[in-house]
């Protein structure tokens, strides 16, 4: 069987160890050897997929991100804050690819903090990646950055709100309404004060 083919499975079996050993056993009380063996491979095969046991709960991060600024730079001529919009269904979407994932992470991340502490890094990478792109198709003002980094702080606000509230319900409810309403309040808020600032590269 070639590389490419056996990568991911070996990263996958490895998260689902650790998942599995961190509710049995706790996040502190599990070791690296321990996630390697119950995923069937060697330490040092740990090390090739993760550089730390941290890593082993964001492994889908920055592929998402890569994911996310692909489709921005893909959405030529469309509107920004319609793009933006777009791209946070993106970064949703990914969450919700694997929902028993991502209610586990929540519980770790919310009673170890240095696993918090990185959520938190690896959330405002993602409006980061808004706030560039939307930074530019506007024009080299001070107004237009404050603009991109309002719109990008709010639709990662919709979505961080609307996911939160998904979490704190255990999953139990199609999360998708209340994203399609976050994302629409905040797109009419936004369209105006970006239409406003983009009017200056074309006057």
């Amino acid at each position: 069987m070639d590389a490419p083919s056996t990568v991911e499975p070996v990263r996958e079996r490895l998260a689902t160890a650790a998942f599995a050993l961190f509710a049995e056993k706790g996040y502190e009380n599990t070791t690296i050897d321990e996630i390697a063996a119950a995923a069937g491979v060697a330490r040092r095969t740990f090390f090739r997929q993760f550089r730390s046991k941290e890593d082993v709960i964001f492994p889908d991060h920055e592929p998402v991100i890569e994911r996310v600024r692909w489709y921005l730079e893909s959405s030529g001529s469309a509107e920004p804050v319609f793009a933006v919009a777009e791209a946070t269904r993106l970064i949703f979407a990914a969450f919700m690819t694997s929902p028993e994932r991502t209610l586990a992470r929540y519980r770790l991340t919310r009673v170890v903090g240095p696993l918090r502490d990185r959520e938190i890094a690896s959330v405002a990478r993602y409006e980061r990646t808004l706030s560039d792109y939307l930074r530019g198709r506007l024009p080299d003002t001070s107004e237009a950055a404050l603009a991109a980094h309002v719109a990008a702080a709010s639709f990662a606000a919709a979505h961080n709100q609307v996911l939160r509230e998904w979490l704190r319900a255990g999953g139990t409810r199609d999360a998708h309404p209340a994203l399609d309403a976050a994302l629409a309040t905040v797109s009419a808020v936004m369209t105006p004060l970006i239409a406003g600032v983009a009017h200056d590269r074309r006057s």
